[in-house]
């Protein structure tokens, strides 16, 4: 299972920058896959916090009866424009892929809870879920090229360029 600490660990700098992209703003949007198979599409939060990428729903939320039943997610955290005419640099489009590991252990919660400033309760009105991430994508623009880093666990950073 690789968490978030692998990414830090493996490539620190393409982790230092997917995580500003990712923290550049609070609402994501993840993927998850309905019974029939077919995407449902929601919006989340979702945070760094010590080793892992965490993220929650409200109880009985279709996004965590989906995960529950098939853990695989993308999640992605949207481009952030910088002005109006997209004249300064962004810190890119990250894109996040894997398996949604339910969290219920109240000892595993409390310090992600604390961390969010949340109180020790939190951990019974919703659905906790960690990452095990398979891929993390940052995609962004330097001059006129698209720059896409993709990492993988187990494997070296990879780079694609395209004019």
């Amino acid at each position: 299972m690789a968490n978030w600490r692998e990414v830090t660990e493996s490539a620190p700098e393409f982790a230092a920058r997917v995580r500003d992209s990712f923290e550049a703003h609070k609402h994501k949007t993840i993927a998850t896959l309905r019974r029939n198979g077919a995407p449902r599409v929601s919006g989340i939060e979702a945070y760094i916090i010590g080793d892992e990428l965490w993220f929650g729903s409200m109880p009985g939320a279709l996004k965590a009866r989906d995960l529950r039943r098939d853990p695989r997610f993308a999640l992605h955290g949207p481009p952030v424009l910088l002005n109006a005419d997209d004249s300064a640099a962004s810190p890119g489009d990250t894109k996040l892929s894997g398996y949604a590991v339910e969290v219920t252990d109240r000892d595993q919660l409390m310090p992600m809870l604390a961390a969010r400033g949340f109180g020790p309760d939190a951990f019974r009105v919703s659905h906790f879920f960690t990452a095990d991430i398979r891929e993390v994508a940052l995609t962004r623009t330097e001059g006129s090229v698209m720059v896409i880093d993709l990492w993988r666990p187990g494997r070296e950073l990879h780079r694609f360029t395209r004019s």
